[in-house]
């Protein structure tokens, strides 16, 4: 393993971590890029607006299940052949997005895009564990979390302009150009990351034996829940908030994408703070640290479901919720992966399902009562930050379990 930044550029080229920081954005920027022309595509394919939201629903369990597929499939058979396979099956399934005729084929075409956009997660997570380790590691997923809060910005913005030139069909095209443009980076930049004598034998026999063997792991399952339900607040703060603020609060669309935008750069500062922070400090006290801030925002989305609160209230609530979830994924991604070199694409495929499963599980509890009620948000997410520290306890169980090879690698960090 490089042990150097200047090692690892020298072995895999400058160009191989930014094209994988671009591949973790490619999947959950197709569940977003096309929000501003739902309204459109429901009109034209005389879709009920539940249907029309199905599509976005397909997406989602579609990259959950697709990094638990890919994962253990590159592990066997390499990350550069996976991937490959992944973002051709994107390019085609944006283009029968496109052509969709009615609202049933379009929600099985946005599964399968999904499921292919799930390849590009899981092969960058499960890559950055073969090329770095200690601190490089650890920086490395810092800048996923950056990387992922500017998908989040980006995706409706980009959306919006691109509807401003064509129609809805017109975007999903777009959506398959912008594979193809990954499909030649992945082709020019990606060299093999796992050698063939590293790769796993024995086929779904072994696969299940890696399954049990994370299953078992009682840190991998407790940093694994710890980013579900981290990750569940948050899908529960992008179902509810714009209801509230909009709705409650009476802000107008632009005032609301800016209360977004101050919320998705809170995601990216804190996400790259926390990067270096775990390096220098501790793994297990960031994540912490992370927690406590969530937990704040949570208590204070409580109080204000509880009693009239001025709209700053929840807007910093709301800040402080998504801020300290971007300060847990470093750490939590890092204790999750670091002891699991061998199998860190199987690895890597559980974590992401489960972000995303418990996400699509949390993100419709927030209107039990109504739209606009902001007490369910609080409860949802002051529920899903307590189950992540419970998660979290169960990380520090094996503090002192950690094997001499891995003890060696994050040497100072935990």
């Amino acid at each position: 393993m490089p042990s150097s930044v200047t090692d690892t550029s020298r072995r895999f080229g400058r160009l191989l971590p930014p094209l994988l920081l671009l591949l973790t954005v490619f999947g959950p920027i197709s569940m977003d890029l096309y929000l501003p022309v739902l309204p459109a595509l429901t009109a034209e394919l005389g879709a009920v607006t539940s249907a029309a939201q199905l599509t976005v629903t397909a997406c989602l369990i579609g990259l959950a299940a697709g990094q638990l597929v890919a994962g253990p499939l590159s592990d066997r058979f390499g990350r550069r052949r996976v991937l490959l396979t992944g973002v051709v099956a994107y390019i085609a399934t944006s283009l029968l997005c496109a052509l969709s005729p009615s609202i049933d084929l379009l929600i099985l075409a946005r599964l399968v895009q999904g499921l292919a956009g799930g390849v590009g997660i899981v092969i960058a997570q499960a890559a950055g564990r073969d090329v770095y380790e200690g601190a490089q590691l650890i920086r490395f997923y810092g800048r996923l979390t950056v990387v992922g809060g500017l998908a989040a910005i980006i995706g409706p913005l980009l959306g919006g302009q691109v509807a401003l030139l064509t129609d809805w069909r017109g975007l999903f095209v777009a959506l398959a150009a912008i594979g193809v443009l990954l499909l030649v980076a992945t082709i020019w930049l990606f060299p093999e990351t796992l050698p063939v004598d590293e790769r796993r034998t024995g086929g779904f026999a072994q696969t299940a034996r890696d399954f049990r063997t994370l299953l078992t792991d009682s840190r991998f399952v407790g940093a694994v829940l710890n980013q579900g339900f981290m990750y569940a607040a948050i899908f529960a703060y992008l179902a509810g908030a714009t209801y509230i603020l909009q709705g409650v609060y009476g802000l107008s669309p632009q005032q609301y994408a800016l209360a977004f935008g101050l919320n998705s750069a809170g995601f990216m500062a804190f996400g790259f703070l926390a990067g270096r922070a775990a390096e220098r400090w501790s793994l297990h006290r960031t994540l912490a640290l992370g927690i406590a801030m969530s937990a704040v925002g949570a208590a204070g989305l409580v109080f204000a479901g509880l009693v009239p609160s001025p709209v700053w209230v929840v807007i910093l609530s709301l800040f402080a919720l998504v801020s300290g979830a971007a300060i847990t994924s470093p750490p939590a991604t890092t204790l999750a992966l670091a002891d699991h070199p061998q199998i860190a694409g199987t690895a890597s495929s559980v974590l992401g399902m489960v972000r995303f499963g418990l996400g699509g599980i949390a993100a419709p509890l927030v209107g039990i009562a109504g739209a606009a009620a902001i007490l369910p948000l609080g409860i949802v997410t002051a529920s899903c930050i307590v189950l992540a520290a419970i998660a979290a306890v169960v990380t520090t169980r094996r503090g002192a379990m950690v094997s001499a090879a891995a003890g060696a690698e994050l040497a100072g960090i935990h």
